[in-house]
């Protein structure tokens, strides 16, 4: 007697569970993930096949804008540093801050100084939303006579004392050398002759040696 077959049917797998949990990792990720802030001064920088990463932490930054203006800024994490460059400025400028004042520098994440010390007490009594959309004249350093970025660098030099400084430059592509001759002025005066340059990584020219030599590189770590 010939055996019965059985019809086969497809398995079918209940996805309802697995899509409210495919949802709400959804919705944790979206709610828990911090969006990079806007900057606060747009820069394009010059490019390079230099794959170095810039530091983040004991950064003291000098940026260049497409104008020329020259602006100084300490990376947010050094808040200590913050208070004694501020603290060391406020004294030998004699410039009466208050408290609250330097405070908006030390704490203030995206304080940019592009002002002289004549207009640092009114910049600094200003919040970050009072100062969205104002256009800032830069620090004084173009005149050999006069370049306040000399004083910037001092503090700096002096606050990071005993430790590593990350001394940075971040020039627009744009900017002219004057700006730039300035900056450098102000560095030698502080016996600061080592710096790097922020540039925009670009991918080393097919058939270089700087191909080769990243190739390389990447295949030792792949072993």
């Amino acid at each position: 007697m010939p055996r019965a077959k059985i019809p086969r049917k497809s398995t079918t797998i209940d996805m309802t569970a697995m899509c409210d949990v495919a949802f709400l990792l959804l919705s944790f990720f979206i709610l828990a993930t911090k969006f990079k802030p806007p900057e606060a001064l747009s820069v394009t920088t010059p490019s390079s096949v230099s794959s170095k990463v810039a530091p983040e932490k004991n950064v003291v930054l000098i940026t260049m804008d497409k104008e020329g203006k020259v602006y100084f800024s300490v990376s947010d994490v050094n808040k200590q540093e913050k208070k004694d460059i501020i603290d060391e400025i406020n004294t030998s400028k004699n410039l009466g801050l208050t408290d609250a004042e330097k405070a908006n520098f030390s704490k203030n994440p995206t304080a940019y100084i592009g002002v002289p010390f004549s207009m640092l007490k009114s910049y600094l009594d200003k919040s970050a939303d009072q100062l969205k959309g104002v256009t800032l004249p830069g620090i004084p350093a173009q005149d050999s006579t006069n370049n306040e970025l000399t004083d910037w660098v001092r503090a700096a030099v002096g606050a990071f004392q005993g430790g590593h400084m990350n001394l940075l430059v971040k020039g627009d592509d744009a900017a002219k050398y004057p700006s730039f001759q300035g900056v450098i002025i102000a560095f030698k005066k502080n016996d600061q002759l080592k710096f790097q340059l922020v540039t925009s990584p670009v991918s080393a020219p097919i058939g270089s040696e700087l191909e080769k030599v990243q190739k390389a590189a990447g295949n030792k770590v792949s072993e």
